[in-house]
């Protein structure tokens, strides 16, 4: 008797979440979430900067949605933010997402000359509204990016940390502490996270921090690992470093090596 009520739960649920185009589309989102308040992203990030109007109804959102996936399992989300104005979501991922049972998503005109706290909005929207849509396990919602895209993504999983469980940023990484860089100088504080989040950043967030042995961000990403996650006592956190890669998205097999840290059972 349960399990034939657990059943039609489930599937009361399910026509509950909207219908849905498998494969790759463009969507919009007809709200924004509280999350993206300016207020709250203040907060988050003890920011006293000028924030400006965001409107998340003009903006536009590649998502893949794998054929395989249906609203009756619980599937994970990879949010991408990208370095220009593409989504940027390689499509050589697409398998692999199929593979580890991941929906994406990235927005459009997020790149590194739009104003951060846009960046910041667009991903977190994206992540939320998602999860009103689809049938997406909160233990497997990463957020990644591509070079000024993964700082934005490193910055945002420990900001946003009961959100994200979890960030695999590609050749690029902030961090909230001075950073030792050669002798006698570091590279400056990249933002500062509300103590909450950062609890929850440590305790529980897992973090993948991808660089190539040729990518000019080499240097940072190691001191960054060392001297930030490890030093500040993140619990789950690792660095990959790619053979012969420079400052790229890594190939196939790198990714799904940074998966599988994220998807590892704690």
């Amino acid at each position: 008797m349960t399990a034939i009520l657990l059943a039609l739960l489930l599937s009361l649920q399910d026509a509950k979440r909207p219908p849905f185009q498998a494969g790759t589309s463009d969507v919009t989102f007809e709200s924004s979430t509280e999350l993206c308040d300016v207020e709250e992203v203040k907060a988050r990030f003890r920011a006293s900067d000028k924030i400006p109007p965001y409107d998340v109804t003009k903006e536009k959102f590649k998502l893949v949605v794998p054929k395989s996936y249906a609203h009756a399992a619980k599937w994970g989300l990879f949010v991408y933010i990208n370095a220009d104005d593409s989504p940027g979501l390689p499509a050589e991922y697409e398998a692999i997402l199929e593979k580890r049972k991941l929906l994406a998503v990235a927005p459009y005109k997020a790149g590194n000359g739009r104003n951060i706290f846009d960046r910041f909005r667009l991903a977190v929207d994206a992540a939320y509204t998602l999860q009103k849509r689809f049938n997406i396990d909160p233990a497997r919602v990463y957020v990644s990016g591509f070079s000024g895209g993964a700082r934005v993504a490193s910055m945002l999983s420990v900001a946003y940390a009961d959100l994200f469980s979890g960030a695999i940023p590609f050749c690029g990484v902030n961090f909230y502490t001075e950073i030792p860089s050669e002798p006698g100088k570091h590279w400056p504080v990249g933002y500062i996270p509300v103590n909450e989040a950062l609890a929850i950043a440590k305790s529980k967030g897992r973090y993948v921090l991808v660089t190539g042995e040729k990518d000019f961000n080499l240097a940072n990403t190691r001191a960054v690992y060392e001297h930030g996650f490890k030093k500040e006592g993140f619990k789950f956190a690792k660095l990959l470093e790619v053979p012969g890669m420079g400052h790229s998205a890594p190939p196939t097999e790198w990714f799904e090596k940074g998966l599988d840290f994220l998807d590892k059972p704690k």
